[in-house]
C-alpha cells in the first residue's frame, strides 16, 4: 500500500525553520495501531492524517508515541497543502477534529491563520517536578491541558535546561515555559516527553493556554509571539472570545512517497 507523505515546515517562511509536520492524505483512515506506527517511523512531532468525508475534511494527530487531542503547526500544514498544493480549497478549510471545527483562512502577508479554542489556564501550587525539571522556580504556575509556567524575561527561559525525566512527571501532557519577549510581546518554550516530544521547536496547541493569559496581562487582543526553540518559530495571535487566531508562514520540505505493506496493515486491524 503506496502513501503519499508531505513534510512542511510550520510556522516559518523557509525551510530548516519552524515545525516540521508531516502530512498523509488517506482515501480512507487506516487502523489506528498503523497510522501510530507511521507516526513513530516518522519521528517528528506530529503527522497528520487527513481525510476528505461527505461532510468535509477530518484531520487526526499522532506524536511519535501517542494521538494528540489538538496540534496546531500540523493543522496549518495541513491547510496550506490543501489551499497551495493540492489546490482543494478556495481560501479557507475546515477541519473536523477531536478539538471541534478547526479553520485555517488565508491571511494577510501571506500567512494562513488558524482558529482554534481558547483553553485559559487556573493558578496551580507549583509542583515539584516542575522546578527540577526546568531547574528553575517560575513566577507563577497555571494549567489548562499543560502546565504554564511563568518566568520573568526572555533570558530565562532561554536558559532553561530541562530534565525531561522530571518534567515527565509533572501531571499534563505539556509544560509551558513562557516570559515577556524583548522584542515580541511574549516567548516560549514546549516540552512534552510524555507524548514523545522532549522540546517542541514550535507548538500552535501551546498558544492556546498562552494567548488568553498574555492578552489578560498585556490588556489587549492582538499579540505577536516567538517560540524560543533551536530552529524557532514566528506566530501572530489574537484573542476573539472562546477562539484564538493563530497566523504564521508555510514552506513544503519533502513530498514523497511511504509503503506500508498490506499484510502488516491487515496485522493491525
Amino acid at each position: 500500500m503506496k502513501l503519499t507523505l508531505y513534510q512542511i515546515d510550520a510556522f516559518a517562511s523557509e525551510v530548516f525553520r519552524g515545525n516540521p509536520a508531516a502530512i498523509v492524505p488517506l482515501e480512507q483512515w487506516l487502523d489506528d495501531a498503523t497510522m501510530q506506527a507511521i507516526a513513530a517511523e516518522n519521528n517528528l512531532a506530529e503527522t497528520a492524517f487527513i481525510v476528505r468525508e461527505p461532510s468535509g475534511w477530518r484531520i487526526r494527530w499522532f506524536t511519535p508515541a501517542i494521538e494528540a487531542d489538538l496540534c496546531g503547526h500540523a493543522t496549518l500544514a495541513s491547510g496550506w497543502l490543501l489551499m497551495e498544493r493540492l489546490k482543494t480549497g478556495s481560501g479557507s478549510v475546515t477541519f473536523a477534529s477531536r478539538s471541534g471545527a478547526l479553520t485555517v483562512t488565508q491571511a494577510d502577508g501571506g500567512r494562513l491563520q488558524l482558529e482554534f479554542p481558547s483553553r485559559p489556564a487556573t493558578p496551580l501550587e507549583t509542583p515539584a517536578a516542575l522546578v527540577e525539571g526546568l531547574g528553575a522556580r517560575p513566577l507563577e504556575t497555571l494549567k489548562a491541558r499543560d502546565v504554564m509556567a511563568v518566568f520573568g524575561s526572555e533570558d530565562e527561559v532561554l536558559a532553561l535546561k530541562p530534565r525531561f525525566d522530571r518534567i515527565a512527571d509533572v501531571d499534563a501532557i505539556g509544560v509551558i515555559a513562557t516570559a515577556p519577549g524583548r522584542d515580541v510581546d511574549f516567548v516560549s518554550r514546549f516540552f512534552a516527553p510524555r507524548a514523545g516530544i522532549n522540546e517542541d521547536p514550535v507548538t500552535g496547541s501551546s498558544h492556546c493556554t498562552l494567548i488568553p493569559y498574555w492578552a489578560q496581562r498585556l490588556g489587549r487582543t492582538t499579540l505577536r509571539a516567538r517560540q524560543v526553540s533551536p530552529r524557532g518559530g514566528e506566530l501572530w495571535c489574537a484573542l476573539q472570545g472562546e477562539r484564538v487566531l493563530i497566523a504564521g508562514n508555510a514552506t513544503l520540505y519533502l513530498e514523497g512517497t511511504i509503503e506500508v505493506p498490506a499484510a502488516v496493515a491487515a496485522a493491525r486491524g
